[in-house]
């Protein structure tokens, strides 16, 4: 094995962690893609002997290069996708059955659900960084500082105030799989039966669904708050939808919908208490297709 192919596993080695750091950044599956192949262009170009510390060396380069993404994408964001980002659903993370490989796994780990991703994407690009490194991969403040171009001291801020965010409008999720198929279960049963009293049962007054279709003028796209509005929504939603079945969706039980076997919907429910808060809801046929999952066999 020659010196670029020993570098190259040692690279591999750390693909799971960089596709997780980046996953928490950008939101999105294909630019995390993007951005760990870029730190290995990065590295290649390196004089890799000296570094002592490749895993550090890594992850401080992702967060460098996600930080750059988040900054064009905030620049480019045109006013039709600014009114979109309140129905934007992050690209989810979908398993079932036994096998899950090393890079799903380290993915759904700590079972970061759509709607901390959601909250995530609310804050300015640093602050995003800052939070997610430190907070989510214990980077100290000194090595995040030069990233962002502040110090130590400021980067602490940027992390303070990201975690208040998250703190105060991230759900903190129930993690019995268990309760989580049961309520899942019984909120299909109630909007296919019509049960309107069943399904108020089940949601938090201030329940939140988020549906994202990848189009703003059908209106289609939508947000909707409170227990009646969107109970009434899966009423409607219910009525002709394709057959569903049981997924993990990030890490946490969800649903996708299957006509012949093929995805063409992912449903992530955050539960809370016993009752359902947040609904996001991916319906987005390009953005479903590009997650390349395989079709569904009971």
């Amino acid at each position: 094995m020659d010196q670029n192919e020993a570098l190259a596993a040692r690279f591999e080695e750390h693909r799971p962690h960089l596709k997780a750091v980046a996953y928490r950044m950008l939101g999105s599956l294909s630019e995390s893609d993007d951005a760990v192949q870029e730190s290995w262009i990065r590295l290649s170009r390196s004089d890799a002997g000296e570094i002592e510390n490749l895993g550090g060396w890594l992850t401080t380069v992702v967060g460098r290069i996600c930080l750059d993404m988040l900054r064009t994408r905030q620049s480019r964001r045109e006013e039709s996708l600014a009114l979109s980002q309140d129905t934007h659903v992050p690209d989810p993370v979908v398993s079932w059955g036994e096998v899950v490989d090393p890079e799903q796994e380290v993915l759904l780990a700590d079972s970061v659900g759509l709607a901390l991703l959601v909250v995530l994407e609310t804050l300015a690009p640093a602050e995003r960084l800052a939070f997610v490194l430190h907070d989510m991969f214990a980077v100290p403040f000194d090595e995040i500082a030069p990233i962002v171009e502040r110090t130590p001291a400021a980067t602490r801020q940027l992390a303070s105030r990201a975690r208040r965010r998250v703190q105060g409008s991230a759900p903190t999720p129930d993690n019995d799989p268990v309760r989580q198929r049961e309520i899942v279960g019984a909120f299909l049963a109630a909007a296919r039966g019509g049960d309107f009293d069943a399904l108020l049962e089940l949601l938090d007054p201030d329940v939140v669904l988020r549906a994202d279709t990848g189009e703003l003028a059908s209106g289609l796209s939508k947000l909707v708050r409170g227990a009646t509005v969107v109970a009434g929504q899966a009423s409607m939603f219910s009525k002709g939808a394709p057959p569903t079945a049981f997924a993990l969706i990030n890490g946490r039980v969800g649903v996708v919908g299957v006509p012949d076997g093929e995805v063409v919907s992912v449903m992530e429910f955050t539960i809370t208490d016993g009752k359902i808060v947040e609904l996001n809801i991916l319906v987005d046929a390009d953005r479903v297709r590009a997650l390349g999952l395989p079709r569904f066999t009971a």
